[in-house]
């Protein structure tokens, strides 16, 4: 096996900014190979979008990717939660978080997937980032490296191979690395809106009875001049039925849970679910092999930490690889490999113990419960110090993190 060469399979955001991360830093020490079968074609606008932490944004102002996304990105200038049955007209506030978690600095900005896939091809490109619009087949590693079969038929030797293909991943099977989690009875529907009255960079979470109701502020635009995305927790047997539905029903069945107060609603996507499940991989790495973002774990929508986690991912992944390489020492190696499972085990298992029981508490309509969880919500909003640490959580600039996510160039 030969050649000083980091493959990272799958082209998703994760494996994208990781790619221009360690092409930025190692220049021409290591080439980085990304292969994906989706490369072949342009990435397409769709109804996906996501919520990028502040310090997910320190990262991609590190790597000079921010520039290009920001005209499309709104700022989270406040958050409010409610808590109802979905027929109630009039839903109590419980809590509202500033959306700031210093002057000027938001907790996250909503970015729209396709700007984001766009931005990030195009820069990898130019930083060098050779992008194959193949899949990766198979792979064998020993402690010299990784041997790569690609789909296309060519072999290739590596340091490090980076799985980042997915919940579903074939190379995580692949390397008999299991997996711990389940399923919700639930799905995520998916939309963008456009409606008159501005949101003024509100973030809104109902919970409903079958799960979480986001409305997430987007940039203006659309046939009423302002848009939002939604992501609508609903049970799964009922979710065939709403999306046969024709436009018409479905804005009045998308209304009921939306509220009144941004006005007339229009649809500006199509709508589309996607099923809920929780999973962690029993290891994030294997020999030579680092698992990523999805191939490493899974949580549910609720807190929108998603594609954050998987950013975090790359952070810790991307300075574990550098700082070795810069040492003399082997990426590839157990050593190297051990620093980013260290890393990262703790943050993933709490996050995703915290959105799996916030779901379960949060998704139950019983009345003892609603009543428990309404005063827990009021206390909070009270308590001004547990809301500031809580911002900082949700930013992702709370405890140690690495320099990525500081701002900091590797």
């Amino acid at each position: 096996m030969s050649g000083q060469r980091i493959v990272i399979a799958g082209g998703g955001i994760a494996g994208l900014t990781l790619a221009l991360a360690l092409k930025r830093a190692l220049g021409h020490a290591y080439a980085v190979i990304l292969a994906d079968p989706a490369l072949a074609a342009p990435p397409r606008a769709d109804n996906r979008a996501y919520a990028v932490a502040a310090a997910a944004r320190n990262m991609l102002e590190a790597l000079g990717i921010w520039g290009e996304v920001a005209a499309g990105a709104t700022a989270m200038t406040e958050m409010v939660v409610t808590d109802s049955r979905s027929p109630d007209v009039v839903r109590p506030v419980f809590l509202t978080f500033d959306g700031e978690v210093a002057p000027g600095q938001p907790f996250a900005h909503m970015v729209e997937n396709a700007a984001v896939m766009t931005a990030l091809l195009a820069t990898c490109r130019e930083a060098g980032v050779e992008l194959r619009p193949e899949g990766v087949r198979g792979f064998a590693a020993d402690a010299e490296g990784v041997d790569i079969s690609f789909a296309g038929g060519e072999r290739l030797g590596a340091n490090l191979l980076v799985a980042a293909d997915g919940a579903r991943s074939k190379l995580r099977a692949l390397a008999g690395i299991g997996w711990v989690g389940w399923d919700y009875p639930q799905s995520g529907i998916v939309a963008t809106l456009s409606h008159e009255r501005p949101h003024d960079g509100r973030a809104i979470e109902h919970f409903l009875p079958s799960g979480p109701f986001a409305i997430l502020p987007l940039s203006d635009g659309g046939r009423l001049g302002h848009r939002s995305s939604i992501v609508w927790t609903e049970r799964k047997q009922n979710v065939t039925a709403l999306l046969s539905l024709d436009e018409a029903d479905m804005l009045e069945e998308i209304e009921q849970r939306f509220g009144l107060e941004l006005g007339e609603l229009a649809l500006e996507s199509k709508v589309s679910a996607h099923p809920l499940g929780f999973g962690i991989a029993r290891r994030f790495v294997g020999e030579r092999l680092a698992l990523l973002g999805d191939a490493a774990h899974v949580i549910h929508p609720i807190a929108g930490q998603g594609l954050n986690l998987g950013l975090k991912d790359v952070a810790a992944l991307a300075e574990a690889i550098v700082d070795a390489a810069r040492l003399g020492l082997d990426p590839g190696s157990a050593e190297a490999l051990d620093d980013y499972e260290t890393a990262r085990r703790f943050d993933t298992v709490a996050m995703g113990a915290m959105t799996d029981g916030l779901n379960r508490l949060f998704s139950n309509d019983a009345t003892p419960l609603r009543l428990a969880r309404d005063l827990g919500l009021g206390l909070v909003d009270r308590m001004p110090g547990l809301k500031r640490f809580l911002i900082r959580e949700a930013a992702g600039l709370a405890g140690q993190t690495p320099r990525l996510l500081r701002g900091e160039a590797l």
